[in-house]
């Protein structure tokens, strides 16, 4: 039989083991730390853009009518090509304008022949008049005859001019050139001068986009700015945000509007390849050249906390936090961070796509590379950017 000391010691030793195998137990279940990408923040000198929405306009369009009254006889053109200015687009048919030129022109030579003889015999009186061979009543009657005469076909001869323009308007053509729409009226029908639509055309070798400027914006960073030294501008076309189309500043309006406390601008595209087309919603993006750090971030390593946007910060103790941030422009893959983040702190790369805050991790250090080009790689408009509404 054991001795109460003896059974004690055993109980002791095996509690101890019992513990230890427990301790090695929970060692062997606790899983290892998660291995995550993590980079310094890099903060480079860039220029601050200012993106702002807008409609493209052409710098021409006509609504196109006619300018006498008839009926359409051909539709001598493609609806959707691009027409010529001088091209003939409708013809009417012109037989009574002929008719009426036709009738005019034997009028006005009625006339010539009615003013020669009256000229003749005004002359005859003048000259028997001298000889005291006719009244002075029938010579002033003979000269204002002839002044009638003359007052007769002047305006035969006016009447004339306006049936040849008549004849002439009945061939309606493109006043510019461009890009022309459908046929509003088909051959047969008959219109009306200067009310009856026939179609569109639109100027289409260059583009104007129009956009407000807040006044504190313009002051600040815009107001050395002149139409003799035109400021370059991007335009992104929705759906072709990675293709931007490069243009100037060219017009800049007198006077703020005292209602919206705005200023109205113009920039202009030159629109050879015929991608830009009026009526686009487009974004503007323009920079006054100035300098200023940011702090750049991948795009993927923001997250998204109902209305707020935030990153996972690396700590000393490799611990993920969770950091409030506000962001700038996105600059191709990579966003400015207005606030919130100081270059130089470790954030996890990817998100928190498969992380959260509080977690600690195995950091794996990458390097974010910047693309040679960033300060003009400004691809789209952010909640955080300046945006105007729809012109």
């Amino acid at each position: 039989m054991l001795k109460p000391t003896q059974l004690a010691t055993i109980i002791s030793a095996l509690l101890l083991l019992s513990a230890c195998g427990e301790a090695e137990q929970a060692s062997s279940q606790t899983p290892p730390l998660q291995p995550i990408d993590v980079a310094a923040t890099p903060q480079i000198s860039i220029a601050d853009w200012h993106t702002y929405t807008t409609r493209l306009s052409s710098p021409n369009e006509v609504a196109l009518r006619a300018r006498v009254t008839g009926v359409i006889g051909s539709v001598n053109f493609k609806e959707g090509d691009t027409v010529n200015q001088g091209d003939v687009l409708f013809e009417l048919d012109d037989r009574t304008f002929l008719a009426e030129v036709a009738s005019l022109a034997a009028q006005v030579k009625r006339a010539e022949a009615a003013l020669s003889q009256a000229k003749s015999e005004s002359a005859r009186a003048l000259r028997l008049s001298k000889q005291k061979a006719i009244s002075t009543e029938e010579v002033d009657a003979r000269v204002s005859l002839t002044a009638q005469r003359e007052a007769e076909l002047d305006a035969l001869r006016a009447s004339f001019k306006a049936a040849q323009l008549n004849l002439e308007f009945s061939k309606i053509t493109a006043p510019i050139s461009g890009k022309i729409s459908f046929a509003e009226v088909t051959q047969g029908n008959t219109i009306r001068a200067n009310d009856t639509l026939l179609t569109t055309i639109v100027a289409t070798d260059k583009m104007y986009a129009y956009f407000d400027i807040d006044e504190r914006t313009w002051n600040s960073q815009f107001a050395s700015v002149t139409e003799g030294e035109p400021l370059p501008v991007k335009l992104q076309l929705l759906g072709r945000e990675s293709q931007p189309v490069m243009g100037e500043l060219d017009f800049i309006d007198n006077a703020i509007d005292d209602h919206s406390g705005t200023l109205k601008v113009r920039a202009s595209f030159d629109n050879l390849s015929g991608q830009l087309r009026p009526g686009s919603f487009a974004r503007v993006s323009l920079s006054s050249g100035e300098q200023n750090d940011r702090v750049l971030i991948p795009d993927r390593a923001v997250g998204t906390d109902l209305k707020n946007r935030f990153v996972l910060v690396v700590n000393d103790a490799n611990t993920l936090e969770y950091r409030l941030i506000t962001l700038g422009n996105r600059y191709g893959e990579f966003r400015a961070v207005e606030s919130g983040l100081a270059a130089g702190e470790r954030i996890a790369v990817n998100g928190p796509a498969r992380v959260g805050p509080g977690m600690p991790i195995s950091p794996n250090s990458v390097t974010l590379t910047l693309p040679d080009n960033i300060a003009t790689e400004v691809v789209a408009m952010t909640p955080s950017d300046s945006s105007q509404g729809l012109n």
